[in-house]
């Protein structure tokens, strides 16, 4: 879940967020997979960025018998996320909280720290990985994954339309997702930082369905700034839309079995020695 700190920040629309739920969840399945095993027998993790608490469930279903806590700054978000607080089938607990992550300080440590498609929009956040990993217990890991496609069509076209003459005065500032960094900065860093790493890249080619999927799709993401500036003018919403549509189109051509959207996603697992 995309997590925005700072003014400007856009309004979420957890319906809007969910109609692509299995493709968004997928790359926290393979970033779970790639945990090594928590030593505690009662473990406690923090899921930044929770969303309307999909990723946290996720966790919830893996570690039953762990307090899990996930954090979201948008208020949308966290209504639909803390329906599903309270004790878990093991023995756990799952509960939700309002945070910043940029500003996020752990109380006390932390077995597991994760991150589910939310750093990217937090600018910097390689600067919090000394604070987070030094809030991990012995063995603990710090564990994210952020999207890798910045220089996308459905990102670039969008940057260049909102810069264009037409839009620029309204919509060339305000909040963007910052750039990610390329998977061996990720490495060094963490390594630095005296962790056993273990970075890597994938790039999933999703088959959407619809007749303007990539617009749905960055509809509930990269797009959610833009609908935030324009929401009191209709018209010129309509206006903007039209136009990216009439770009992704030429871009993401529908074919005979739906349209393609190639997406790269980046991942990291920083393992604090035991």
């Amino acid at each position: 879940m995309t997590t925005p700190s700072g003014t400007g920040a856009p309004d979420w629309d957890p319906e809007q967020y969910r109609r692509h739920a299995g493709p968004r969840l997928r790359p926290l399945h393979d970033l779970l997979a790639r945990i090594p095993p928590l030593l505690s027998p009662r473990p406690r993790i923090a899921d930044l960025g929770c969303g309307p608490g999909g990723s946290s469930l996720l966790l919830a279903e893996r570690r039953p018998d762990a307090e899990i806590t996930g954090y979201d700054l948008s208020e949308a978000m966290l209504a639909e996320a803390r329906a599903h607080a309270g004790p878990t089938a093991g023995g756990g607990r799952l509960d939700f909280a309002r945070a910043d992550i940029a500003a996020w300080e752990p109380e006390g440590p932390y077995d597991l720290i994760v991150s589910n498609a939310a750093l990217q929009w937090v600018e910097g956040h390689r600067e919090c990985f000394p604070r987070w990993v030094g809030a991990l217990r012995p063995g603990g890991v710090l564990a994210f994954q952020v999207p890798g496609n910045g220089g996308a069509p459905s990102h670039t076209l969008l940057a260049r339309l909102r810069t264009s003459p037409r839009w620029r005065g309204r919509l060339g500032a305000g909040a963007v997702p910052t750039p990610v960094a390329e998977p061996a900065e990720y490495a060094a860093a963490l390594a630095d930082l005296g962790c056993e790493t273990d970075v890597w890249e994938t790039t999933y080619v999703h088959l959407l369905a619809g007749e303007d999927p990539v617009l749905e799709w960055t509809a509930g993401t990269v797009l959610r700034p833009v609908l935030t500036a324009l929401g009191g003018d209709r018209a010129a919403r309509d206006a903007f839309l039209d136009e990216y549509r009439g770009l992704l189109r030429e871009a993401y051509p529908k074919g005979p079995h739906g349209t393609w959207f190639p997406f790269r996603r980046i991942f990291a697992v920083a393992r604090r020695p035991a």
